[in-house]
């Protein structure tokens, strides 16, 4: 069986060990020959990659592992780039989500003005990464699951047509974990039908490896308690503030009865409800960085200290399995269906047909292939129509340097009450993002 080789582009994040453990867990069905991480943040990669040096020879000392702030040597000889950079860190995360809060808007990593923002810097990151792949490993993939996806996609659609990415979301993965719990049911043997853009869609079908019809019993079960369930099913989205987004599923299904939703919808749904729960002084960035960051760090200094990784503290991230799983689908040509961020063309029939949008493809070694939704509903057509037109505007911003395409992305985000409210938190982002983002005139 081929043995590959893959960097991890964004080495020093939190994240970073958890799908090393991932790759190690799952080198029967994906041999690794080289593992290498690139992070143009040395200090701070470092101090997980030594842990992970450690890691690496106690578990497979057969693989060659690295770490590097040269994209030369990053680039050069990969099969695959996972991507999950975060550019400005959790320090600009912090004020993506704060800012807002001043004008009593919504705060959050990828929605409304925080996923603006974030999707602004994001874009040259990204773009930074393709060419490097491009230049040293031309046949290349990149598994990019960088937020806010839906903004990332759209500016490779735009500016890097021809590149071999794939933008994909971990967040279905996690929901449809809870659903198969709820349900009785290996996720894996559920095939879905689901629309939408990243962090904005709606299950349509759900169904067992028999064709049995699941949808009822989790309709009627996220009715009374939305994705909320009696024990852990995931290492992600455990913390008070994501147990509170998956209670409010109760509250999205409302409004589609017939159809399951994204959670990330209740800050387009329910702003003021998710502005009135969140303390403006202390965020989803605060709790991340008091929590899992001093957690994954913590356990890098003390394998280091060690030195051995047995009886550390890193472990898989069940959120990782989806990366190991759409690589396999790559060079394996598995044909496994998969949700991937893709162009339209036609999978949802009356929605543009350019639109990076969410839906199940059969993914292979020419990438995802969509699969037909059909026509969707007028609520949910209109809402995607005004969501996608503020991402588009936000990427033509970044291309233009224009200040009024980002005010004006601001002011059709359904969390933003008004154009002078938009206007006032954008004028706050640029003094902040000077170091981040094109000049905007």
């Amino acid at each position: 069986m081929k043995k590959f080789s893959i960097v991890i582009a964004g080495g020093g994040s939190t994240y970073t060990p958890g799908i090393v453990m991932m790759l190690l867990d799952n080198l029967n069905r994906f041999p690794l020959r080289s593992l290498k991480l690139y992070d143009n943040d040395g200090e701070r990669q470092e101090t997980i990659a030594k842990a992970l040096e450690i890691l690496m020879k106690e578990n497979a000392p057969d693989v060659e592992f690295g770490y590097t702030t040269d994209p030369q040597v990053a680039f050069t000889d990969v099969d695959f780039c996972m991507a999950h950079i975060r550019v400005g860190k959790y320090a600009m995360r912090e004020l993506d989500e704060k800012i807002p809060m001043r004008y009593r808007v919504v705060g959050q990593e990828t929605c409304g003005p925080g996923g603006i923002a974030y999707g602004m810097r994001s874009i040259g990151g990204m773009m930074e990464l393709i060419d490097f792949m491009e230049t040293y490993s031309p046949d290349c993939w990149m598994l990019n699951y960088s937020n806010p996806a839906s903004i990332v996609a759209e500016a490779c659609r735009v500016l890097k047509p021809q590149s071999k990415v794939i933008n994909i979301c971990d967040m279905p993965v996690g929901t449809k974990r809870r659903m198969g719990y709820i349900v009785g049911k290996d996720p894996k043997d559920m095939v879905v039908k689901y629309f939408g853009l990243n962090h904005f869609g709606w299950w349509t079908s759900v169904k067992d490896e028999n064709g049995t019809d699941l949808m009822p019993q989790l309709l009627e079960y996220v009715s009374q308690n939305g994705y909320l369930t009696d024990r852990a099913v995931e290492t992600q989205h455990m913390d008070e503030s994501w147990q509170q987004t998956h209670r409010k599923a109760a509250d999205l299904l409302k409004l589609t009865p017939q159809f399951l939703p994204n959670t990330y919808l209740k800050y387009y749904l329910y702003p003021d409800y998710v502005v009135d729960h969140t303390n403006p002084d202390h965020t989803r960035a605060n709790e991340v960085m008091e929590g899992r960051e001093k957690e994954v760090f913590g356990a890098a200094r003390a394998i280091v200290q060690a030195g051995t990784a047995k009886g550390g503290g890193f472990t898989i991230d069940n959120h990782a399995s989806f990366i190991v799983d759409l690589a396999c689908a790559i060079a394996f040509n598995t044909h496994e269906q998969m949700l991937c961020i893709v162009e339209n063309k036609g999978a949802i029939c009356n929605f543009d047909s350019t639109a990076m949008v969410e839906v199940p493809c059969l993914v292979g070694s020419d990438g995802p292939e969509p699969l037909c939704q059909g026509d969707i509903p007028t609520f949910a057509k209109g809402m995607m129509e005004e969501q996608l037109a503020s991402e588009r505007l936000v990427v033509e911003a970044w291309i233009e340097g224009s200040y009024l395409k980002l005010w004006q992305a601001l002011t059709l985000s359904k969390t933003v009450p008004s154009a002078a409210v938009a206007k006032k938190i954008l004028d706050d982002f640029i003094e902040v993002n000077r170091e981040y983002w094109p000049l905007l005139k």
